[in-house]
């Protein structure tokens, strides 16, 4: 103990880095005035203090002080300072020969800020977010989803968690006086084509993007549960041959129906690929393959394009999308090479119905420019035998492994505008009956799902509620392959720990107690089908006083209109000109509907489909 005293005596003598009066500077604090207040400075005054001269002096002052243990005859001490010593010294080397500012002006201390930053999304997501606060999912949504997915008690208690008075809170009502069905008298399932397809499913999650063992357990749990497994557009793997219902995502790369085209030039590493007939009737004849469904555009970032980097490419990723060259990158274009108008898509659509047996074919589109929406289905109305089966409306809301930040929060429509848009077009044009809508966007539990059957929906699509039944925590990580549950991530040594047996069942448990949670809304609201949900069913409180329903919210720019009133707008568009049909169709969507047409026949035979057949 006297040796030791003496030897830190001598250290706080002999050490210049923290006491030495040279080395020590009164300050004061920094302020100043914006509109009248008085504010202090971003950074701690200890921070701007240091300087790569105190980083030294700090540096060798840690020196001498091994250096004294050494003396004094503590070794272990004088070791394990010493190895700190050399470890500080070599990172801040290493930051003053950086190019990087804050590392050359703070060296060694800036890497506490960038651990700070490394761990803040946890420390949000754990102790500083509200339950009720969306980033993408509130923790209240997510428990939810847990709680359904392990079939545990789902109830709360002493009254709801929400504001009812602030803005933002929605609502239904229910019937006081009407007879109500009983939840078993609610219809589940909605007829597209000839497929009886679950009123809730899984979205499009491509194998590549979700681990073998996610796709495994997601495929079981649908065959458990009855409900379609759509694959996404990363092709159609094994994994997804385990007995469910399958609807086959054909997205502009054509995985699993289509051959490189040889472009981009001698030596390029960057090939194009074009649809193959013969490739996409063989996989269409799968008895899994319930359904068809050509990907346009989807929510997370519509009308942009990627790559599947040849590094990324497994043999297995290859076997699901027929890729012969694992050392050439795959280019997904923004756009399908085997069409580019709305006549060519409908002619698309009949070519891969007529090489599917007649399977319902559909197409699945983020809405984005209602013109364009409506010269589809414009070519729908002229072409009504080559209509798709169903649209897959996709919400701006959508979730994605990943995707540019402007894309992701700023293009595209959400889906509560182009849910009302789509089913306005349809009902005017006459087809609402024969074109099923799909809903997905933040779908996950009874009142969202019921929510998108107001607006127009006859079925809807979850993605991420069927990944948080599978286990993720929403670690924000599913562009980086570190998912720490095993569900986006293609490292073996993260995915292996993905039960799938466990988690199939948990799948299940949320598709049937979200289905019931759904019936159990329908019959308080007096609905027996998915037709029977209105938007008037559905408020919104815009503020503490002012509340619209869904019809009325939507009134300005995607009002309903009477079935078939668009008809006689495209055969005699001067017969609108009247005061009493511009009531019928509300100025926009007439306005919209009329520059449909003109688009339609400008590029009607613009497209020469000359796939064989």
């Amino acid at each position: 103990m006297f040796r030791a005293r003496r030897c830190f005596g001598v250290v706080s003598q002999s050490s210049p880095l923290l006491w030495s009066p040279r080395h020590t500077t009164t300050t004061t604090t920094t302020t100043r005035r914006w509109e009248g207040t008085q504010r202090t400075s971003g950074l701690p005054e200890f921070v701007e203090q240091w300087t790569p001269r105190v980083f030294r002096s700090v540096g060798w002052g840690l020196a001498a002080t091994s250096g004294a243990l050494f003396g004094c005859g503590l070794y272990e001490q004088s070791l394990v300072l010493g190895v700190a010593t050399a470890s500080y010294w070599r990172v801040g080397v290493l930051d003053l020969e950086s190019k990087q500012t804050l590392r050359r002006n703070f060296p060694v201390l800036i890497h506490v800020r960038y651990l700070l930053e490394s761990i803040r999304p946890e420390i949000q997501q754990y102790f500083v977010q509200r339950d009720d606060e969306s980033v993408p999912f509130s923790r209240a949504a997510r428990s939810v989803v847990y709680q359904r997915a392990k079939d545990v008690r789902d109830t709360v208690s002493l009254g709801t968690r929400r504001d009812v008075y602030a803005e933002g809170h929605e609502w239904a009502n229910h019937s006081l006086w009407n007879v109500l069905p009983s939840r078993e008298d609610v219809e589940t399932r909605v007829l597209i084509g000839g497929y009886s397809a679950s009123l809730l499913n899984i979205s499009a999650m491509s194998f590549g993007a979700l681990s073998e063992p996610a796709i495994q357990a997601l495929n079981d749990g649908a065959k458990k549960g009855e409900f379609y497994h759509n694959t996404g557009e990363g092709g159609i793997s094994k994994h997804h041959l385990r007995g469910a219902d399958v609807v086959w995502n054909v997205g502009t790369a054509y995985f699993a129906c289509g051959v490189n085209d040889g472009g981009g030039g001698e030596g390029s590493r960057r090939r194009q690929r074009v649809f193959s007939p013969a490739m996409f009737e063989e996989n269409a004849s799968l008895p899994e393959v319930k359904m068809i469904e050509i990907k346009l555009s989807q929510g997370a970032k519509p009308a942009h394009g990627g790559i599947l980097p040849a590094s990324k490419i497994t043999p297995a990723i290859a076997e699901a999308r027929n890729l012969v060259d694992l050392t050439t990158d795959v280019i997904s274009p923004a756009t399908h090479t085997a069409f580019s108008s709305p006549a060519g898509l409908v002619n698309f659509v009949d070519l891969l119905r007529r090489r599917s047996a007649g399977k319902p074919v559909g197409v699945k589109l983020c809405v984005g420019d209602p013109v364009d929406l409506a010269a589809l289905i414009v070519a729908m109305v002229d072409q009504p035998d080559k209509a798709p089966d169903f649209l897959t409306i996709d919400g701006s809301e959508g979730g994605t492994g990943a995707a540019p930040p402007e894309f992701q929060d700023s293009i595209g429509m959400p889906l509560a505008e182009g849910l009302s848009l789509t089913r306005s077009f349809l009902d005017g044009a006459g087809l609402r009956n024969d074109v099923k809508i799909i809903a997905s966007g933040k779908i996950y539990d009874g009142f969202s799902l019921c929510r998108s059957l107001a607006l127009g929906a006859d079925l809807c699509n979850s993605a991420r509620g069927m990944m948080f039944a599978l286990g993720c925590i929403q670690a924000l990580k599913c562009n980086t392959n570190k998912c720490p549950t095993g569900i986006t991530t293609q490292d073996p040594r993260l995915h292996s720990g993905l039960d799938v047996p466990s988690k199939a069942d948990r799948v299940a448990n949320f598709h049937r107690n979200t289905l019931h949670s759904t019936t159990e809304i329908m019959a308080a609201i007096g609905a027996r089908t998915p037709r029977d949900v209105r938007p008037e069913h559905f408020f919104r409180r815009e503020n503490g006083i002012h509340v619209k329903s869904y019809a009325d919210m939507h009134a300005d720019y995607f009002a309903g209109v009477p079935p078939g009133s668009l008809l006689d707008l495209l055969h005699n568009p001067s017969s609108f000109s009247g005061e009493k049909n511009n009531n019928v169709v509300p100025r926009r969507i007439r306005a919209w509907w009329l520059d449909g047409i003109a688009l339609y026949e400008r590029t009607k035979h613009q497209d020469q489909l000359t796939l064989a057949d």
